[in-house]
């Protein structure tokens, strides 16, 4: 994930209850009408439970259009 993925992603789930699950999140982001490539991105984080931004950051994959979901 590139420094632009990362705030990107920040900025799509900024305002989130945390903890959050993926499928929270994808809604989330989904919401506020994020751009694909953000939703790619949210889509391709393993399944579990995140307590904050950084986590979900952190969990993205470095190449989420290469990864399947």
């Amino acid at each position: 994930m590139t420094d632009a993925d990362d705030r990107r992603v920040r900025k799509a789930i900024q305002g989130v209850q945390f903890p959050a699950d993926k499928e929270t999140l994808v809604a989330y982001a989904q919401e506020r009408d994020a751009d694909p490539r953000t939703l790619r991105a949210l889509r391709a984080l393993p399944e579990r439970d995140y307590g904050n931004g950084d986590e979900v950051a952190r969990a993205v994959p470095q190449r989420p259009e290469q990864t399947s979901g």
